[in-house]
């Protein structure tokens, strides 16, 4: 092939993310309600019945389908199905910045306001229960920040013999930062508390 043609291919076309087609990709909500004049944030408690991390505390949303236009419309018809509102009961519906994670996955958030926080009916094959954290209190918290480091362990057939130092090579071990924000008995952590804490970034 000739340097031309090669050039011809690419010449003119648009990054994207390195395998993103092969991403579990994903939309959330976070969702700004208000309660007695004052803007609290609604979170979702999973229900015990689900598979993957029952209990945890999450923002409304799930995995993009096919008939969802965008990452916006999933996270509005999924945050209508779970609380059991209109999708015309969220407004003002604005991206976050999406995350991408090594784990294979993307995630779209979103913030919104709902309007009648008072007709949520939660869906109780998805969610156990839902609450609020007052805006000012979040904002005014620092989250407690704690390591998680990952660990290197190659399959046995691992072709040590292709690499330079063999199974003597060294790895670059690396860590994520867990934050997590308590309030009362609860505790927001994981990527809802990353999501939170990019949030409250974009509005101190």
């Amino acid at each position: 092939m000739k340097i031309s043609d090669v050039i011809q291919k690419l010449e003119g076309r648009t990054p994207s993310i390195l395998g993103e087609e092969n991403y579990f990709k994903s939309a959330v909500l976070l969702p700004l309600v208000e309660i007695e004049n004052k803007t609290h944030v609604l979170f979702e408690v999973r229900s015990i019945k689900l598979r993957t991390q029952p209990g945890d505390i999450c923002f409304p949303g799930g995995r993009i389908d096919n008939e969802d236009k965008t990452p916006k419309h999933c996270a509005i018809r999924e945050t209508s199905e779970e609380l059991g509102i209109g999708e015309t009961d969220i407004e003002n519906v604005i991206p976050l910045d999406y995350v991408a994670t090594d784990m294979g996955r993307m995630i779209y958030p979103y913030v919104g306001y709902i309007k009648h926080p008072e007709a949520i009916v939660p869906n109780e094959d998805e969610v156990g229960e839902v609450f609020t954290i007052p805006l000012d209190y979040l904002i005014q918290t620092v989250p407690e920040v704690y390591k998680v480091h990952f660990k290197v362990v190659p399959e046995d057939n691992f072709p040590f013999d292709l690499i330079s130092g063999g199974e003597n090579y060294e790895w670059q071990m690396r860590h994520i930062n867990e934050l997590f924000y308590k309030y009362e008995d609860r505790a927001v952590w994981g990527l809802t508390a990353k999501i939170l804490n990019h949030f409250l970034t974009l509005i101190k």
